[in-house]
């Protein structure tokens, strides 16, 4: 009997454990103590790399800020934009943090935190162009900007033909070069830009009318669910007690929570 009951036990911690290391993704990331969140590092001010090369930015705090409301480390990986999403169904990535804008298909195949941002996007074209004054002027036109971004499928969506390069950066050499007529970007990025770059000639000729919602997004699944209720009360904490107005006034000069 004695023989059985041990049995029984084993089998049930067995379970226990494999419950726990398949099925909870906040119980994982809390057991080694690490969150692993995608970024770009080249995109400024939400992800970069300052004079000494360390990697700051609006999103680089806020996740860290989130990860220690968890109770861990957050430890970031950085990859091109095209390679985030791929990264997380690979599950390489726990989270992305890196101004990633809400839509619908995106929330098709993964979930989505609370909003900690809002922003609105920019049509920038160089100083001298006269030919593009609002987005339907992109038609039959060329802009250039990070590959699967929502920034390229807004361009195509007004009928020009989009280019994609790594950085924002290269966006604005490729449009300066004339070899691009534009690129849309968030605004908050493009002023951040200017005002490093205060004698770029670029201009912004318009602005979506409403803000996209910034969050951050997880694999969809059971596993993940308590991870994102997680995550969704540390967003609220920092709203709350004032840390995303501060941080947001930072890195943009502005409340973007």
């Amino acid at each position: 009997m004695k023989k059985l009951v041990c049995m029984l036990l084993c089998v049930l911690l067995l379970t226990t454990v494999a419950f726990a290391e398949e099925g909870d993704l906040l119980a994982r990331i809390q057991e080694k103590g690490e969150m692993v969140v995608a970024t770009e590092g080249a995109w400024r001010p939400w992800t970069y790399h300052d004079e000494d090369d360390v990697l700051v930015g609006f999103d680089v705090e806020v996740a860290t800020k989130i990860a220690e409301k968890l109770g861990v480390t957050a430890s970031f990986a950085e990859t091109p934009w095209d390679g985030i999403f791929a990264g997380i169904d690979a599950e390489r990535y726990d989270i992305a943090a890196n101004g990633v804008e809400i839509t619908p298909e995106r929330a098709e195949k993964y979930d989505f935190t609370t909003p900690y941002g809002y922003i609105r996007t920019a049509l920038v074209v160089r100083g001298d162009n006269e030919d593009i004054t609002s987005f339907e002027d992109l038609d039959g036109k060329t802009t250039v900007n990070s590959l699967g971004s929502t920034y390229m499928e807004l361009a195509e969506s007004y009928g020009a033909t989009a280019e994609g390069v790594d950085t924002l950066d290269e966006t604005i050499s490729v449009v300066l070069s004339g070899r691009a007529d534009a690129t849309l970007n968030a605004e908050v990025s493009i002023y951040d830009y200017l005002s490093v770059h205060p004698d770029a000639d670029i201009k912004i000729v318009a602005l979506t009318d409403e803000a996209s919602e910034v969050a951050l997004p997880v694999r969809k699944g059971e596993d993940s669910a308590s991870l994102l209720a997680a995550i969704n009360q540390a967003i609220d904490e920092l709203r709350v007690d004032g840390t995303l107005t501060e941080l947001s006034n930072k890195y943009f000069g502005s409340d973007i929570s």
